[in-house]
C-alpha cells in the first residue's frame, strides 16, 4: 500500500524545469565549498505539521484530507501513521525528521499506559529507520496540550503538574535515545503568564531550572550523547514566556549554571514575535557558542501570531545560511521545517509542493551566502571597521588591564573621534548582487 501513488521520488532538475514537483535549487549531491548541499542543510521534516495538522484554525475546523488516517485515537491509527511518514521522507528526499511525544502516540489514561502507548509507536518507527537510514535530528515532549498544563508544565503552581511533565520529559528522552537521535529540544509553549498578579515569577523559573537540571542528571544516566536546546518564544499562547528570546535563554542559562549543556533551537517566526529579525537572533547565540539548530519557516508581518509559513524568501533564507556557515556549519542540529501548508492546501500533494517550495528557497540562500563569503567584501568591511580595536590599547581594554584614569589620559592624548562611514546602503546594495 502506498500513500502518495501518483508521486515518484523528487528530483532535482535544474532551474529551468517548469514541473512542480521537482527541485529547481536543491541538489543533494552539489558542492557547495567543500560539502554537499545535503550535508550543510541537513533537512528535517516535523511529524507534528507535517501528519498531524489538520490545517484547523480558529475560525473553521481542520480541511486538511488525509485519506490513510481514520480520525481516531487509536495505536493502531497511531502506528500506520509511521508507514505513511517514511513513506513521504522518503519520496521527499528528507534525511532527518523531529517529533513530540504526543505526536506520535496517543496519551494514555495513566503515565504507564502512555509510556506503552509511545514505546508500541517507536518500535515501528525503529524499523522503518533501519530499512530507509533516515535518523531523528531531535525529539521533544508535549508540556502544553494536555488541560493539566493550563498554567504551565515546569512552572505550573501545581506540583501534579511538574510531576507530569517530568514523566513525559523522561520517556521522550529515553525514546529520542533509542532512535540515537542528535538531540532534544525543550520549548516552554506554557511556561510563562497571563498575568503577574497571580504569579511568582520567581519561584517559576527556580522551577523551570529545577526540571532542566533533572533532565540533565537523566541524560547522563541514561548515556544519552545528544545535544540539548532550549527553543525561544516570546509569547502565545501565553502572555510572555520565560525562554522569551536568544537574550533570555542564554541569561537564564547561565544564572541557573545550566549553560554548559544548553545550545538553542531558533525559529524565524518566534524570532519576529519578538521584535527581532532572524539574524539578530542567531548572532545572538553565535556569539555565545549556542546556535545549534533552526526551525526554518517564516511568518506574516501584518499577523500577530506565529504562523508558521514554509520559508520561500531566498533574501531571508540567504541571511540565515550566512549566520550558519560564519559558525562553521551544522553539527548536531539542522533545518527543521516547523512549518505547515495554509488551509487552502489541503490535498496530500501539498506535503510536498510546500517542503519543495521550502527546500528551493534555503537551497537558493545557501548559494547566494556562499557567493558572499566567498567574495568576502563584506567580511572585510565589517573587519576593518573594527580594527582600531586591534592594537595594544584594544587588547589592554578588553583584558581588563586599564582603569577610566588610564582611559582618561588616552582620549586626552588621542584628540577627538575621526568620524567614519557605516557604508550601510552600499553594502546592502553589495549583498543584492549575489541575489
Amino acid at each position: 500500500m502506498t500513500a502518495f501513488p501518483d508521486i515518484e521520488k523528487i528530483r532535482y532538475e535544474g532551474p529551468d524545469s517548469s514541473n512542480p514537483l521537482a527541485f529547481r535549487r536543491y541538489d543533494p549531491d552539489r558542492l557547495i565549498g567543500d560539502r554537499s548541499m545535503r550535508d550543510h542543510l541537513r533537512f528535517a521534516s516535523c511529524y507534528w505539521h507535517t501528519m498531524r495538522n489538520e490545517l484547523a484554525d480558529p475560525f473553521g475546523v481542520g480541511t486538511a484530507r488525509t485519506p490513510w488516517d481514520d480520525r481516531s485515537n487509536s495505536i493502531e491509527n497511531a502506528v500506520d501513521r509511521v508507514d505513511v511518514f517514511f513513506e513521504f521522507l522518503n519520496k521527499i528526499d528528507i534525511d532527518f525528521f523531529c517529533f513530540h511525544d504526543r505526536d506520535i502516540a496517543p496519551e494514555g489514561g495513566s503515565v504507564e499506559e502512555s509510556e506503552r502507548l509511545l514505546e508500541q509507536v517507536v518500535d515501528r518507527i525503529e524499523l522503518r529507520m533501519k530499512e530507509t537510514n533516515k535518523q531523528l535530528l531531535w525529539g521533544t515532549a508535549c508540556l502544553f496540550i494536555h488541560p493539566r498544563y493550563a498554567s504551565g508544565a515546569a512552572t505550573s503552581p501545581r506540583i501534579e503538574a511538574f510531576c507530569h511533565a517530568a514523566a513525559q520529559v523522561k520517556a521522550a528522552m529515553e525514546a529520542t535515545h533509542r532512535l540515537g537521535g542528535s538531540g532534544y529540544v525543550f520549548w516552554g509553549g506554557r511556561e510563562g503568564y497571563g498575568s503577574l498578579i497571580n504569579t511568582d515569577m520567581k519561584r517559576e523559573r527556580e522551577q523551570l531550572a529545577r526540571l532542566l537540571h533533572a533532565a540533565v542528571d537523566h541524560k547522563h544516566r541514561i548515556g544519552f550523547e545528544g545535544q540539548f536546546y532550549i527553543e525561544p518564544k516570546p509569547k502565545e499562547p501565553t502572555t510572555h514566556q520565560y525562554d522569551s528570546d536568544a537574550a533570555a535563554c542564554l541569561d537564564f542559562l547561565r544564572e541557573f549554571d545550566l549553560l554548559d549543556h544548553f545550545k538553542l533551537n531558533i525559529e524565524t517566526n518566534h524570532a519576529w514575535l519578538a521584535g527581532h529579525s532572524m539574524e539578530h537572533e542567531l548572532e545572538a547565540a553565535i556569539a555565545a557558542d549556542a546556535l545549534g539548530s533552526i526551525d526554518a519557516n517564516m511568518g506574516e508581518h501584518t499577523n500577530g501570531w506565529d504562523t508558521d509559513h514554509f520559508p520561500t524568501d531566498p533574501l531571508l533564507c540567504a541571511r540565515i545560511m550566512r549566520c550558519v556557515l560564519k559558525m562553521g556549519g551544522f553539527t548536531t542540529g539542522g533545518l527543521n521545517f516547523d512549518a505547515k501548508r495554509r488551509r487552502e492546501s489541503f490535498e496530500p500533494v501539498d506535503l510536498f509542493h510546500s517542503h519543495i517550495a521550502g527546500m528551493d528557497a534555503m537551497a537558493h540562500g545557501l548559494e547566494i551566502a556562499h557567493r558572499i563569503a566567498e567574495d568576502g567584501t563584506l567580511d572585510d568591511f565589517v573587519r576593518t571597521r573594527y580594527e582600531s580595536w586591534d592594537g595594544d590599547l584594544g587588547r589592554r581594554i578588553m583584558t581588563g588591564d586599564t582603569t577610566l584614569s588610564d582611559l582618561r589620559d588616552e582620549a586626552s592624548r588621542m584628540g577627538e573621534v575621526p568620524l567614519e562611514s557605516g557604508r550601510q546602503e552600499m553594502l546592502e546594495h553589495h549583498f543584492n548582487r549575489f541575489i
